[in-house]
């Protein structure tokens, strides 16, 4: 874990800031979220506040309204991009309608570790992201939320195979790449928004549905949901946003400490997974849930990236783009290894 956070310290710490002493306008700055407060999102989010509330000696501080408060992800994103709320945390799938590269980091099976995030979303590849996003959709990414694989739960059956998948009603996110994985392998995934999820499971519109493990306890599926399978076709990461124009008219040290904030914050969050995860499962299964695990997962990578991935690659930007972002994963992997 030491080696990990190491690791992240070096790949995201590409801007040194000295942030001279100020005192700043008073301020609130409104930040929303989908997750409960005791959530990653929660865990990024009062650090972040922390932080900034923190280096502005109190004159910023940061309002937090979790669990969809403010309306769901895509109301929020369209709100934060207009300036009209000043930050917010969503799922990638959600940008997706405004940046069509940025779907690659849903392609199932693209990132294959917490290692692998880190490294999708910090140097080459996070500056990448974050110019691509203030372009094409007004935003900037302060910081990531690592939430782990999006893991999967229902309430109709064990699953230990790609075949237990057949005809199983999955709610998913408005996400194409992932109903293809989920249809790619036999499934009914069904697109429904995030705040409608626990109801549709709980009366049965839906048999499961995907998330990390933090966010399915913290979300109490357990009380209606029976079985949970680990399944790593997508790494959930959850950025920070900001509107770019909104940012642009803010004091250059107020940017600073936002970028810093946003910089130590998304360190954190990764401790936060790593000593969270594992306890979140336990939980689950100490309140009655049963684990199993895929015994073919190997098989449903082939099939995803034999027959979805090739579906995909005109609409973020050809094959090209993809195997550029697989290049630099394998690359980093490679580098690590010869440490």
């Amino acid at each position: 874990m030491k080696k990990l956070f190491l690791f992240l310290t070096l790949a995201v710490m590409s801007v040194c800031l000295v942030i001279p002493s100020q005192v700043f306008a008073e301020k609130v700055l409104k930040l929303g979220f989908g997750d409960p407060i005791n959530s990653d999102q929660g865990a990024i989010a009062k650090q972040f506040k922390y932080l900034v509330e923190g280096y502005t000696g109190g004159d910023v501080k940061i309002q937090l309204f979790p669990g969809s408060a403010l309306g769901n992800e895509t109301e929020m994103l369209q709100n934060t991009r207009s300036g009209e709320l000043d930050l917010c945390m969503l799922s990638v799938p959600n940008l997706s309608p405004f940046s069509r590269k940025i779907n690659i980091l849903t392609f199932p099976y693209v990132i294959k570790s917490m290692r692998d995030a880190v490294t999708i979303t910090t140097g080459k590849l996070g500056a990448q992201w974050n110019d691509i996003l203030q372009k094409e959709a007004g935003i900037r990414i302060l910081a990531w939320t690592y939430s782990n694989f999006r893991h999967l739960t229902n309430s109709k059956r064990k699953i230990t195979s790609m075949a237990d998948l057949k005809g199983l009603k999955v709610r998913v996110p408005q996400n194409a790449l992932m109903i293809a994985s989920y249809e790619a392998w036999g499934a009914n995934p069904t697109p429904m928004a995030w705040p409608e999820t626990f109801t549709a499971l709980q009366q049965g519109v839906v048999d499961g549905q995907d998330n990390p493990y933090i966010v399915n306890y913290t979300m109490k599926f357990q009380e209606v949901q029976k079985y949970i399978t680990p399944l790593h076709y997508q790494f959930s990461l959850q950025p920070m946003i900001i509107g770019e124009k909104h940012f642009q008219k803010m004091d250059q040290n107020l940017k600073d400490i936002l970028i810093r904030a946003g910089i130590e914050a998304q360190q954190y969050c990764v401790l936060f997974q790593m000593e969270e995860s594992e306890k979140a499962l336990q939980a689950m299964l100490d309140a009655g849930m049963e684990y199993s695990e895929f015994s073919d997962e190997d098989k449903m990578i082939q099939v995803a990236k034999e027959n979805v991935w090739p579906e995909y690659y005109d609409k973020v930007g050809g094959k090209d783009a993809v195997m550029e972002v697989v290049a630099e994963l394998e690359k980093a992997d490679k580098a690590r290894q010869a440490q």
